[in-house]
């Protein structure tokens, strides 16, 4: 019998267990980031251009993802910290690169590429509704309540991701389900007739001009490697998980692809500002427009999570490795969330959604989104350096078919970049603003090297 009657030590009472993201939570922010408004009309104007031809387009663009998803695995797992691709090329090849790489290519993207996701979210919603929504509110209130969520952890933040992330996915997969499915009625397979369901462009090797217009569908599962502090057995989950979601993208994007080739014309699959919506209305009437919201709402939602979780997670190992302001490492004292980082990335979103008209922020987010392209060539370069300075360094994960995949990602990237304006009309404009991002941002870069941290400008990080 136990006695009692003695006092012992108080008990211990455990601090509770760290929340982990889920293999499912980690699908989630992999296709939830890449599978965008944007994408969805990028495929869809594709497909219209080339039919067929534009799937195999979409294959090479998988491929060439598959090459970057090779690269960010083999670095994040080296170096398994917060900063990510800030961290892993100042230890290639310096400091300058490093902060560049990631304010062209992460911080500027997501403060161009968020408002114009919200713009399409406004335009859907007064499409929808007519004059029963004031202008702005609802994307402002959406992102606000994101905003807060993200602060409140990773355990809401991954609950979220899931809910929008599944919910698209139906809806996507619906839509396009049922109408490769359902047979168009007469007229409607008649005014859809005009796509091109040939080969020609495949034998003939013409669907390579329309990698570039694909590539924008499968950029971004990268953004699962700043929560690599958050996943339980990265080494395993993280190559994995984006791996399995470009698959998945593929599929998606294919089945959507060919059900709106049975529905829409050419001329609606190229021109027509939210196609998805036509397809929608085409195939469900309005007993569609329930599910034409959600894949919108939840598509930019998703999106907009992710970047909100994954940016500021940069921004905060940037500040710990001295090459962005301190106070952007401040964590929640309850909820170890980069707060100060949501915060100013969210306020840096509203800007430009408040003052900039749809038809000046397109050029500017094209601009903004092909340095992005230039994240992804200083990841190959960064792991090419590192194969050679640091040989004997630990790599959980090593790319197959080295350097292969490196130098087709780079050469990819490249052929994307310089093929990224949509119409000859934007081109001057386009690369001015790249020039002028880049510019910009490599400006305060080497003022902040030289000046503030007191480091060679490709000066690499020996440390280990």
């Amino acid at each position: 019998m136990l006695n009692t009657s003695k006092a012992g030590p108080a008990p211990q009472v455990s601090a509770p267990a760290r929340q982990h993201i889920g293999f499912k939570t980690m699908i989630a922010i992999c296709v939830g980031t890449v599978v965008v408004q944007g994408a969805m009309a990028s495929a869809l104007m594709g497909f219209g251009i080339g039919g067929l031809s534009f799937l195999a387009a979409m294959l090479v663009a998988t491929l060439l993802a598959v090459c970057n998803a090779m690269s960010f695995s083999e670095l994040s797992l080296m170096y398994p910290q917060a900063g990510t691709l800030a961290t892993y090329t100042q230890k290639a090849i310096g400091h300058f690169p490093a902060i560049v790489s990631v304010f062209a290519g992460y911080v500027v993207v997501a403060i161009f590429a968020i408002p114009a996701e919200f713009l399409l979210v406004d335009a859907l919603l007064q499409t929808l509704f007519p004059e029963m929504l004031p202008s702005h509110l609802v994307p402002i209130l959406l992102l606000a309540t994101l905003a807060v969520l993200n602060i409140l952890g990773t355990d809401v933040f991954a609950k979220l991701q899931n809910v929008f992330t599944f919910a698209m996915i139906v809806a996507i997969l619906l839509v396009g389900a049922t109408a490769l499915l359902q047979p168009p009625s007469p007229e409607v397979a008649q005014a859809a007739a005009g796509i091109d369901w040939g080969i020609g462009g495949i034998v003939d090797g013409s669907f390579i001009g329309l990698v570039a217009l694909a590539m924008w569908m499968f950029v971004g599962c990268e953004f699962i490697c700043p929560m690599i502090n958050d996943i339980r057995q990265p080494e395993k989950r993280i190559p994995r998980a984006m791996f399995l979601s470009l698959g998945i993208i593929f599929v998606l994007f294919s089945i959507f692809c060919l059900g709106a080739g049975h529905y829409l014309s050419v001329e609606t699959l190229t021109t027509s500002p939210l196609p998805y919506l036509d397809l929608v209305n085409s195939v469900f009437g309005k007993a569609g427009l329930i599910i034409a919201t959600v894949m919108g709402v939840t598509a930019t939602c998703s999106t907009v999570n992710t970047v909100l979780a994954a940016v500021p997670r940069m921004l905060s190992g940037m500040a710990d490795n001295g090459q962005a302001f301190s106070i952007m490492g401040k964590m929640h004292p309850r909820y170890n969330t980069p707060w100060v980082g949501i915060t100013f990335l969210a306020l840096g979103v509203v800007v430009p959604f408040l003052l900039i008209e749809p038809d000046q922020i397109i050029a500017l987010v094209i601009a903004a989104a092909t340095s992005w392209l230039f994240a992804y060539i200083v990841a190959h370069i960064d792991v090419m350096v590192l194969r050679r300075r640091r040989p004997e360094h630990r790599r959980p994960y090593r790319t197959p078919f080295y350097p292969l995949p490196q130098i087709l990602g780079i050469i990819g990237m490249a052929y994307v970049a310089a093929n990224a304006s949509p119409s000859p009309e934007m081109t001057t404009l386009i690369y001015t603003l790249l020039g002028v991002v880049l510019g910009i941002v490599s400006l305060i870069a080497i003022v902040w090297v030289k000046f503030k941290m007191n480091k060679g400008l490709f000066e690499p990080d020996l440390s280990d």
